[in-house]
């Protein structure tokens, strides 16, 4: 069975998501996936909508995105919007969907944090996997 990969991309703290994007699909490629696109969104708010969207496309989805917290409750409702998102996706399409989205105080920490892309594009693999 041919499988595609679905990475959906934030924009938003590009210096970081780009580093994750690039972790997931070396991840991919080193696990013989060549078949990966990357679709790229203003922030992470947007990835479970595009990824609802275009759910038929594909057999799974790597998020990436990095939300870094500001003084205000935002940070909260957004990362829990998401990560509710993404799961609801997960478990009515029974379809995985890996997380890979940092969710910081600061970008010393996202930075730190960078292995996340390939941490989500490993757990969607291992999903797939099961029958």
């Amino acid at each position: 069975m041919k499988i595609n990969i679905c990475i959906v991309q934030s924009v938003y703290n590009e210096q970081i998501t780009e580093k994750l994007c690039s972790g997931a699909k070396e991840e991919l490629n080193r696990s013989g996936i060549n078949s990966v696109d990357i679709v790229k969104v203003p922030g992470a708010f947007e990835i479970p909508g595009v990824i609802s969207r275009l759910i038929n496309k594909y057999n799974g989805f790597i998020a990436v995105g990095c939300i870094i917290k500001g003084e205000t409750a935002n940070f909260d409702l957004i990362c829990t919007a998401i990560t509710n998102g993404l799961m609801q996706i997960s478990i009515n399409e029974k379809k995985p969907v890996g997380n890979g989205i940092i969710t910081s105080f600061n970008k010393d920490q996202a930075s730190k944090r960078i292995d996340k892309g390939q941490e989500a594009a490993k757990a969607v693999l291992k999903v797939i996997q099961i029958k």
